[in-house]
């Protein structure tokens, strides 16, 4: 693995190429004076209660759909809990990943907690929160915009040992897009040696790539690994009349290539949509011209395995087949 430099990020930007910290949204505590008009805001959903005593501002304007509406949900909790909890933690494990700006696929519903010490609290008691507790090194910690939580490359070890392979590459390949140091990864695995789960998150972070550039492309890879197939080349680049495009993974022999259409690139927030499938369309028949199979996937095909390694296979034997000339 290497160490990919920080990439800067406009603010509010939905390009899953670009990372940074998230930002919790603001809250404010119970008043006893405005009690009823906190009840009107709460019934109009302009405020959320996440605790008991502290509700949240609401983000205003529509959803970017489930996902994006679950990260929104989670970090009104996680600031819930920083203005609640008063024993030393930190976040950890996904919550961790979602606040260090790491991508994620299919995010649980918990916030992860690590502290010192057995916590006192019955699970049932907040089932919302999951503790985990541990002697976490002081390495391991780290804080971001005064949250506490557990540094960036023990963050990549904690979820590559508990999270399905697939999920936890998501988050190893952009942390290490965000700057997450090999060394330091290397060194949370040792420290980790013989507990649960860590034979299989040394397998899995030994595929982890700064070079992925979506958490879609990302499972793609990890589908085409679990599948038995050979790895493909990122950012495979071919000139064509329309010009020079770069490839999200392929296979360069066969000339066979696979790209991940997320709902953003079509999507109207950078441009019209109809406008970018049009130049989608050049570029496939561009491709298609220089002899290229382009098998596109997206994101209601990233469960289905058996699918996509069957069309890697046919476009494969396609070209077997094909006379010499």
């Amino acid at each position: 693995m290497e160490t990919f430099p920080r990439p800067s990020r406009a603010a509010g930007s939905a390009d899953p190429r670009v990372l940074a910290p998230r930002t919790l949204p603001t809250s404010e505590s119970y008043d006893p004076v405005e009690r009823g008009e906190q009840l009107r805001r709460v019934r109009s959903g302009s405020l959320v209660r996440v605790r008991r005593g502290v509700y949240v501002h609401a983000e205003t304007g529509p959803s970017d759909g489930p996902a994006r509406a679950r990260q929104q949900h989670l970090l009104r909790q996680v600031r819930g809990v920083t203005e609640r909890f008063t024993t030393p933690y930190w976040f950890s494990h996904e919550t961790a990943a979602l606040l260090w700006g790491c991508w994620t696929w299919r995010l649980g519903t918990e916030i992860h907690l690590t502290q010192l010490g057995r916590p006192k609290v019955r699970p049932e008691a907040d089932p919302s929160t999951r503790r985990h507790w541990t002697a976490l090194d002081p390495r391991d910690r780290a804080t971001s915009d005064g949250v506490p939580l557990t540094s960036l490359e023990r963050t990549v070890v904690d979820c590559a040992r508990t999270l399905r392979p697939a999920q936890a590459l998501v988050i190893a390949d952009s942390a290490l897009r965000i700057g997450a140091d090999p060394r330091g990864i290397a060194r949370c695995l040792d420290a980790a040696r013989g507990r649960r789960g860590v034979r299989r998150a040394r397998q899995t972070l030994e595929m982890a790539d700064a070079a992925s550039e979506s958490p879609g492309e990302t499972v793609v890879r990890w589908m085409l690994h679990d599948a038995g197939l050979p790895a493909m080349t990122h950012g495979v680049e071919v000139t064509t009349r329309r010009g020079l495009f770069r490839l999200d993974l392929a296979d360069v022999a066969a000339k066979v290539a696979i790209e991940f259409d997320g709902a953003v690139k079509y999507g109207g927030a950078f441009g019209d949509g109809a406008s970018k499938l049009w130049a989608e369309k050049q570029r496939h028949d561009a491709l298609t011209e220089q002899g290229w199979t382009v098998i596109h996937v997206t994101w209601d095909e990233l469960g289905d395995t058996a699918g996509l390694a069957g069309r890697v296979r046919t476009a494969r034997a396609a070209v077997r087949r094909e006379p010499r000339t």
